[in-house]
């Protein structure tokens, strides 16, 4: 039998910093909640080298005592918790106290602090998890963690590190989803001496979302705030227009801090449901608040996952928030013709940010204990208020447009709510011109063309007529003689029983035949190019794969629209001018007729404006 061997604390530190720090990325999360809860309304992070050579965190917040800095750098040692019961009740961001002793296992680590009590602060070194240096010194409140040679003493793990450009990307991502998570406070990020991003702290989300995603994003998200049963969402959701092909783009914090969620993304991709194409994901940035006692975020070392009480509870409700409210806007995306741009225009207002935590003092002082030279000057671009013009919610003031020079004023969108074109007033204004292309249908409504695709409309239609018929259990059935018999294995005879009621209401009739076997005696009517049970198959195997249920699973809607699609018009089909009518009347009595049941919309428009700039009237 092999010799059992205990590790000494060098090893156990080693191995414990695996958890915690995987890249330069981690160290800075860390540092920088750290930076967060010790109540600091302005935060400086610089990098080199993709933060492998040189990590500086500097913050204003309370600072650490004397006669703390020792213990700070202890496993398990924090002033977040006293004990497990206090995990129910986690207001911090770290509770762990794991952070420091774990980057001080694995790098060389220099900490300046100063209470606002003391004259003097503290310098602390440690190196390797070993103790270096120790000394009062000159400083102003706030903490500064330097973090020299990352991996140093730990090679195998360095080699695992990618390139500087691309570790320094993952800070940068990181640094933009840690200013979104608190506007209030001013996050400066340099990278290899150049001023990245600097926000003002003046608590504007939207602000950050522009700074970081620029205008033509900022113009097309829409503003969420909702209280629900014990929960609050505020937030910003993209409009489906703004579309991405990953989750990259879903951005979620619970009580501040930036999570990863497969049932907050699950529940927000069926909100948007009817407004998306397959496979493409929505933009948006939320914020959620709940009880703490309803969440449990001790579930890794990253604190990245959480766990939520009553998830399906959760998943609903979330789901119900995006829906509602992106039923509350009318989603008809705008053609723009313009060659012009305007992306990089530069605004030159600026308004006041928080204290930076940065001197020349301590640059110096640092400075000369590396043997750098020393740099006060920073590039740096202003900060400004984003060119907003809120486009769906006239009840919001409006932020100041930034200075274009035009030969006339561009006048704002037009605004579907006070005017919708779903209003039987609107009826009486819009105009049918005629077909294009024997697909498009072209419509003039005041100073809109809308331009409708026949097949994404009739799909729509028929769509909404099929859920309608489900949800009313009536599908119309048509008998199969002899019944179709099939065998089923247990995970499918399972999955039968879980859902018969859908299979029902969907035209279906099943019976047991003895044994593994099963008889469908009825099928719906409308097949549209399926044979006899291959629909039921397809719906069984998709049904089984569902992890997180909704009132009515996924397969179900998926199915519905692909026999709307099946039985829609196509394009090339030329419909008379009485069929047409009668279809955009129905299109435009839905609930949201904007999108075919596969997120592809049925209605775009074109304003006068474009036209008119493109025919040279107007000359900008």
């Amino acid at each position: 039998m092999a010799k059992i061997n205990v590790l000494d604390n060098q090893t156990i530190d080693k191995i414990a910093a695996g958890e915690v720090v995987e890249r330069p990325a981690s160290v800075i999360k860390e540092l920088v909640e750290n930076a967060i809860d010790s109540g600091a309304n302005a935060i400086t992070v610089e990098i080199k080298e993709g933060g492998i050579s040189f990590i500086r965190v500097t913050d204003n917040g309370s600072g650490i005592e004397k006669s703390e800095i020792r213990n700070a750098f202890l496993r398990h040692a924090t002033s977040k918790i006293m004990s497990a019961n206090d995990l129910t009740e986690l207001v911090s961001l770290g509770f762990r106290g794991e952070a420091l002793a774990s980057i001080a296992a694995v790098s060389m680590v220099e900490a300046i602090s100063k209470v606002p009590e003391d004259l003097t602060g503290i310098r602390y070194v440690i190196e390797g998890g070993v103790e270096k240096e120790m000394e009062e010194i000159g400083a102003p409140e706030g903490t500064t963690i330097l973090v020299r040679n990352l991996f140093y003493n730990t090679l195998p793990r360095k080699k695992f590190l990618k390139s500087p450009q691309t570790e320094g990307s993952y800070v940068a991502d990181l640094m933009e989803h840690l200013a979104m998570s608190h506007p209030q406070i001013s996050f400066h990020f340099i990278m290899n001496n150049n001023s990245k991003f600097h926000t003002s702290g003046n608590d504007d989300l939207k602000e950050i979302i522009y700074r970081i995603y620029g205008k033509d994003i900022v113009k097309e998200i829409e503003e969420i705030h909702v209280e629900k049963d014990g929960i609050t969402v505020d937030g910003y959701l993209g409009k489906p227009i703004i579309n991405r092909s990953n989750r990259n783009y879903e951005i979620f914090y619970i009580n501040g801090r930036f999570i990863k969620s497969s049932l907050i993304s699950k529940a927000v991709e069926d909100g948007y449901k009817e407004y998306l194409m397959q496979h493409k994901f929505p933009f948006c940035i939320l914020h959620f608040s709940i009880d703490t006692k309803r969440i449990d975020v001790n579930v890794h070392p990253t604190k990245m996952e959480v766990r939520i009480a009553n998830g399906q509870e959760f998943y609903e409700l979330v789901q119900d928030i995006i829906y509602n409210a992106l039923h509350k806007q009318e989603m008809i995306p705008e053609v723009e013709l313009s060659a012009e741009q305007t992306k990089g225009q530069k605004p030159t207002q600026k308004p006041q940010l928080a204290p930076e935590p940065f001197e020349k003092k301590r640059m110096e002082l640092e400075s000369q204990l590396v043997n750098e030279p020393v740099s006060y000057e920073v590039k740096t671009e202003p900060v400004v208020q984003p060119v907003i013009r809120p486009i769906m919610q006239p009840t919001q003031s409006e932020p100041v447009e930034a200075p274009v020079t035009e030969s006339v004023p561009k006048p704002e969108q037009l605004n579907l709510f006070d005017d919708k074109l779903l209003s039987a007033k609107a009826r009486e204004q819009y105009e049918i011109i005629g077909q294009l292309f024997d697909t498009y249908w072209l419509i003039s409504y005041q100073d809109k063309l809308m331009i409708v695709d026949q097949h994404a409309a009739h799909e729509k239609v028929k769509y909404e007529r099929f859920i309608k018929q489900f949800r009313e259990h009536n599908i119309v059935s048509q008998n199969l003689n002899p019944p179709v018999v099939i065998t089923l294995n247990g995970r499918e005879k399972e999955c039968l029983m879980q859902y018969q009621d859908y299979f029902a209401s969907l035209g279906f009739g099943i019976e047991e035949f003895g044994g593994n076997d099963y008889a469908i005696s009825s099928v719906p009517m409308d097949l549209y190019g399926y044979k006899d049970a291959e629909l039921f198959y397809e719906l069984l195997d998709e049904l089984a794969d569902e992890t997180i249920s909704s009132r009515t699973p996924d397969s179900i809607h998926t199915k519905i629209a692909t026999m709307a699609c099946k039985a829609a018009v196509k394009g090339n089909m030329r419909l008379s001018r009485p069929e047409v009518e009668a279809l955009i009347d129905e299109l435009l009595s839905l609930e949201n007729p904007y999108n075919c049941p596969h997120g592809r919309p049925t209605i775009i428009s074109m304003s006068k404006y474009e036209l008119e700039k493109k025919f040279k009237r107007i000359v900008t």
